[in-house]
């Protein structure tokens, strides 16, 4: 074994000394890491910059529970199958939209899709349009909110002949706010699955 040319250092071995001042520091910066916080987050605008309209509170986008939602369901209640929220008529405060079926145990109930915003003078949740009736015999999937365009592909059935659990046509749809009502666009025509 080759001899080291620099000398033992004292503080290369470890002591219990040691071990105890390490652990020592470490309680230390634990215990005042807990006591000294940061402070809160601000946003400030950069003096000089461009003026821009600021953005409201945020604001509770409207819930489903309790919503007396325009579809018979006879004995059964109504379920709420998908939810999406997101402004789409541009007011700064968000819409949802519902899809909403009857609770059957047999078939494939058809969906019905409710848009819901909050009403102004009790704030509670209210339907304001319905982009798809139930009695056209639709099922939703794919459903989605992006850029206020609300899109869903719509299984639906070729004719009355087409027994309930079978959708036989698929049809890709949107929907957007034109500032009066919503329109609806089919991106391709439909086609049979």
């Amino acid at each position: 074994m080759q001899q080291s040319a620099v000398p033992e250092l004292a503080h290369t071995q470890t002591r219990p000394i040691h071990w105890v001042a390490t652990a020592t520091a470490v309680a230390g910066v634990v215990a005042l890491s807990s006591v000294v916080q940061p402070g809160s987050a601000t946003a400030a605008q950069a003096p000089g910059g461009t003026h821009t309209k600021s953005a409201p509170a945020a604001i509770a986008p409207p819930g489903t529970t309790g919503v007396d939602f325009p579809l018979r369901c006879g004995p059964v209640k109504a379920v709420v199958a998908k939810k999406a929220t997101g402004d789409l008529d541009g007011d700064g405060r968000p819409e949802t939209v519902a899809v909403v079926h009857c609770d059957s145990a047999m078939g494939t109930p058809p969906d019905g899709v409710y848009v819901l915003t909050r009403s102004t003078d009790s704030g509670q949740p209210r339907v304001v349009a319905t982009l798809v009736d139930p009695e056209d015999r639709l099922t939703v999937t794919d459903f989605s909110i992006h850029a206020g365009t609300v899109a869903a592909t719509l299984l639906g059935y070729s004719s009355d002949a087409v027994p309930n659990c079978c959708p036989d046509t698929k049809t890709p749809a949107k929907w957007h706010w034109n500032g009066t009502a919503f329109i609806r666009s089919t991106p391709a025509a439909a086609h049979r699955v």
